[in-house]
């Protein structure tokens, strides 16, 4: 349980702390006033004020804050002081203010997938020869007559080196009859073998068709080998982007409910997912919090008000009108974006608490 607060809380703040500090930084930079840096919400537990900024935690961590000066463009401020406020910065500067908290949390997930490879090295699989180790009954390679120990040197014509190749040619294959050149107890023979589709499940879950003759190989595991900083940072942006990409196709599916809304998780499900995490070690808890880290700079820009991605929104309709958004239309859709974002978060936690605690459903 220990283990589980404690991984928990360090997840948590590394990734609100992060975002908040985008926003700080980038509003620093482009000369506008910062007047509370706040993790957590509701009352301040500790604070201190440096300068015009008052650093603090509050009691409620999940979540976090920057009051840029004149954040209300009907705040009173200094004449002095008013080419520091955010109304008075235009609107690129306001959106990369608004976009750097997302960002971080994208730069963090590189940072920590990097640090990952560059001290555990990447993966890598061994070449796997194209020898036939196990035939399924019933499937195309039992009725074409190969056999465990068969060595395919050709599919279709082409030379294969690989199990790789192999299968990218059957999966490839649409259906149509491949001539394979075999070579058997020192014999080459000519076998002809037709892939069959399959339906399978894919990593949303949904039903796709695919190709196979049914032969197969012993399992191999991967080797992890020793990179430099280049190659680990080379790697760890790549990593990044395609959770970047599977966290958006994710969330679309859940949409189009391919993926069922019961999936939804609360802070319960990454509390516990946390716990397991770091006792695994904390190479596994940095991964864990790289992927969190992602799809909270996703989420974040999503097009739904009192988010980053709301306020973008906000900013891209005063460019297209000329003109700020009147406050009372942003207030209003800002209050419906937290009904939003309330209603989501107490049916994610509706689902955790079946999930973990009352697998049968509520009975009363």
């Amino acid at each position: 349980m220990l283990t589980t607060i404690l991984a928990t809380a360090i997840v948590l703040g590394i990734l609100v702390f992060v975002h908040e500090l985008g926003h700080f930084i980038l509003a620093k930079r482009l000369g506008v006033g910062i007047l509370k840096f706040s993790l957590g919400f509701g009352p301040k537990l500790i604070g201190k004020k440096i300068g015009e900024t008052e650093y603090q935690i509050a009691v409620f961590p999940l979540g976090g804050f920057v009051k840029p000066l004149g954040e209300d463009p009907h705040e009173e401020i200094k004449e002095e002081d008013r080419h520091r406020s955010l109304w008075a910065q235009p609107i690129w500067k306001r959106a990369l203010i608004i976009s750097a908290g997302p960002f971080f949390n994208f730069f963090l997930a590189a940072v920590l997938f990097s640090g990952v490879n560059l001290i555990a090295g990447l993966p890598s699989l061994p070449v796997i020869p194209p020898v036939v180790e196990g035939v399924s009954p019933g499937y195309p390679a039992e009725k074409a007559g190969l056999k465990n120990g068969d060595l395919i040197l050709s599919i279709d014509g082409k030379d294969i080196s690989s199990w790789e190749e192999l299968q990218s040619a059957v999966t490839n294959s649409q259906g149509k009859a491949l001539p394979l050149k075999v070579k058997r107890d020192g014999e080459i023979l000519e076998i002809n073998v037709t892939p069959q589709p399959f339906a399978e499940k894919n990593l949303f879950g949904e039903k796709i068709s695919t190709f196979k003759i049914g032969v197969t190989h012993t399992p191999v595991s991967a080797v992890y080998k020793k990179v430099g900083p280049l190659v680990a940072l080379g790697s760890g942006l790549a990593q990044t982007w395609q959770v970047i990409e599977l966290t958006v196709i994710g969330i679309v599916k859940l949409i189009e409910r391919v993926i069922p809304a019961k999936e939804i998780g609360s802070p319960i499900m990454i509390a516990k997912m946390a716990g397991e995490q770091a006792r695994r070690g904390l190479l596994s808890l940095a991964i864990f919090t790289a992927i969190i880290s992602i799809n909270l700079g996703v989420i974040n820009l999503f097009p739904i008000p009192i988010l980053d991605g709301g306020h973008l929104l906000f900013l891209g309709l005063e460019a297209v009108l000329r003109g700020p958004i009147s406050l009372r239309k942003m207030e209003i859709a800002q209050q419906v974006g937290l009904i939003f974002i309330i209603l989501l978060m107490l049916f994610a936690i509706r689902n955790d608490l079946i999930r973990y605690f009352f697998p049968g459903g509520f009975k009363f």
